[in-house]
């Protein structure tokens, strides 16, 4: 059940940010100074895949169709977000390819004034098929989760046919081939799983301009996260440098999520994302929208504001100045509250209410 926002949060946040000018809007940036200028929206909560780190083994219980967010209403909360500063958007699920409004959904995104990068988060089963319309509408950057090169591995974490992975690789090589500015691997490490690929999938990094960025297992609603299953990134890159000698370190911009590395006369690039032995919200600029509509400051924070219920409270096809006012003075004071950082391990897997397919990867 979603919660509605109290009116008192709602007086707070007007309080807070008083009457704001549809000509001067105010920037996102919280009580630590981080301006928040990335937003990554969940399209749908329905997948392709079953993977064991996103999805409970007895699946979950999808949302009625009333509850979800609309494509126009999506498009409407997107350009308040656009005349708030955020210029970059990101497209998640569940997989997004799913939605029958996706190549529609990235023109329109690619359209609001302010919007300059509009990426993707897929597993790439169908990409193959969707990427011509998708960069045909604008697509800038996609970013392909795929955890093992082994077919039986993938039926095994996947939950579905070894088969499928041809599908995902095939997809891999047409966003290589294409002129998206960015492709990106992403690999969850999971000990006993495939930390034996970890070389395997530097090796993609030779000839061709992939960047492989290696998350840490991180613990989630129903995702049986243990710390047996957990190899820390400093253990990772001992591992590839045994195997390739000294990694070559890259300047990072201080809101990348990855420390990034290249193996000397590679091509592309690796990175890790260290979310549980180091994390890195000091420089977090990024805010998540769920596929229901509510408002998510942190990954990994507990708390949510609807959005949805505030945008439809109002009986009218278009947006007043009075509810889009409304709607800014919520998500100003939402980002004001945020914390610094997220609390640990113990504390996510206490207070982790979500499974990752419905917060949006």
């Amino acid at each position: 059940m979603l919660r509605k926002l109290p009116q008192t949060i709602r007086a707070f946040s007007t309080q807070a940010f008083g009457e704001i000018s549809t000509q001067q809007r105010p920037k996102l940036v919280d009580s630590f100074n981080r301006e928040h200028t990335y937003l990554r929206i969940s399209i749908t909560e329905r997948c392709n895949l079953r993977c064991q780190y996103c999805m409970p083994l007895e699946g979950v219980d999808l949302t009625s169709k009333p509850e979800l967010l609309t494509t126009r209403e999506i498009l409407q909360l997107a350009e308040i977000f656009a005349r708030q500063g955020v210029n970059k958007i990101r497209l998640t699920g569940g997989e997004p390819l799913i939605n029958k409004d996706i190549v529609h959904l990235v023109e329109k995104l690619k359209d609001l004034d302010g919007i300059e990068t509009v990426a993707l988060t897929t597993n790439g089963v169908t990409l193959s098929r969707h990427l011509p319309d998708l960069i045909n509408a604008g697509l800038d950057n996609v970013n392909i989760s795929l955890d093992t090169l082994v077919p039986k591995k993938f039926e095994f974490i996947g939950r579905r046919p070894a088969a499928t992975l041809s599908k995902v690789l095939k997809g891999i090589r047409a966003a290589v081939d294409s002129p998206l500015q960015s492709i990106k691997l992403n690999t969850v490490i999971m000990k006993g799983v495939n930390e034996d690929e970890l070389c395997d999938f530097v090796s993609l990094t030779k000839e061709d301009r992939i960047s492989v960025r290696f998350l840490e297992f991180m613990p989630f609603s129903g995702n049986a996260w243990s710390q047996r299953k957990f190899i820390p990134y400093q253990a990772q890159i001992e591992m590839i440098e045994e195997h390739f000698g000294k990694l070559l370190r890259h300047d990072d911009e201080h809101s990348s999520t990855s420390m990034n590395y290249s193996v000397d006369g590679h091509v592309g690039s690796i990175g890790f994302i260290s979310s549980m032995s180091r994390n890195f919200c000091g420089g977090c600029n990024r805010l998540r929208l769920t596929h229901d509509g509510n408002l998510k400051v942190c990954l990994f924070g507990k708390d949510e504001v609807s959005l949805r219920d505030i945008l439809r409270d109002e009986d009218s096809t278009s947006l007043s100045s009075e509810k889009e006012e409304e709607l800014v003075n919520i998500i100003g004071a939402a980002v004001r509250r945020k914390n610094f950082s997220h609390g640990g391990v113990e504390e996510i897997k206490r207070e982790m209410k979500r499974p990752m397919i419905l917060i949006g990867g």
